[in-house]
């Protein structure tokens, strides 16, 4: 519990009460975000990729600001451990600075289907559904036979640039 006490000197900012504690997060109104499953995999893949090139975090952190895009060392150590928030822009970043995909980061290094793999809003699929999701190839929904749905056809139209697109007019714009 922190204790508060009324500064009696002269001076009106340390009129103010002081805190002898500091505030949680949590008593000044913020709620820390919590990681994820996906965010636990990217930084466990953060830390595989970094020692594979050999950085230290502090290389890292150099090549990160040389980007445009500073990550202190202390902010790499707290992602690979989960214990830090990665942002989008950090990811693509990381990804950029450790030349992989950003896909790279956010899947566990298998696509054997036998293998389980959490993922944030999804839940729990095959190694390899994450990955033709992940790539653009497949939704990540299970389909069912003859996809009477047409999942696979709208996954195709929206996922990514180049899918099928209906045609509205000749020589109208998608």
């Amino acid at each position: 519990m922190s204790q508060m006490v009324a500064d009696t000197g002269s001076n009106t900012r340390r009129s103010l009460l002081l805190t002898l504690m500091p505030m949680t997060e949590q008593q000044r109104g913020r709620r820390a975000i919590e990681v994820g499953p996906t965010g636990k995999t990217v930084g466990e893949n953060l830390a595989r990729l970094r020692k594979i090139r050999g950085l230290t975090t502090r290389q890292l952190s150099g090549l990160l600001e040389s980007k445009q895009r500073p990550i202190p060392a202390s902010g790499i150590t707290r992602m690979e451990k989960g214990e830090r928030q990665v942002t989008v822009d950090e990811l693509v970043a990381l990804a950029a600075a450790l030349r992989v995909a950003p896909s790279t980061l956010l899947l566990p290094l298998t696509d054997d289907p036998s293998v389980s793999v959490e993922i944030t809003g999804v839940g729990t699929v095959g190694a390899e559904t994450a990955w033709d999701w992940m790539d653009g190839q497949l939704p990540i929904e299970r389909i069912e036979p003859g996809d009477p749905n047409g999942a696979i056809l709208q996954f195709q139209l929206y996922a990514r640039p180049g899918g099928r697109r209906m045609q509205f007019g000749a020589g109208e714009a998608d």
